[in-house]
């Protein structure tokens, strides 16, 4: 489970850099890289696997929140 949660921060970080990018440059690093448009397959696979991690991550934090005190 750590792993899992440990690969998913990574790649939010990596979407949350991608999305700086596009909001300061108007630049979009993974539609450069990959592809943009409707046939953009793998552009698509990235940014389902970053929507994914963060969900991801909100679930873990939920489940395992580490600032709830214990009463």
């Amino acid at each position: 489970m750590k792993t899992a949660s440990v690969l998913a921060l990574c790649l939010v970080i990596i979407g949350a850099l991608v999305w700086l990018t596009v909001g300061i440059f108007n630049f979009n690093f993974v539609a450069f890289l990959f592809g943009a448009g409707g046939g953009a397959v793998v552009s698509r696979i990235i940014y389902s696997l970053v929507g994914l991690s963060g969900l991801w991550l909100i679930f873990y934090w939920v489940v395992y929140n580490p600032f709830r005190t214990l009463d």
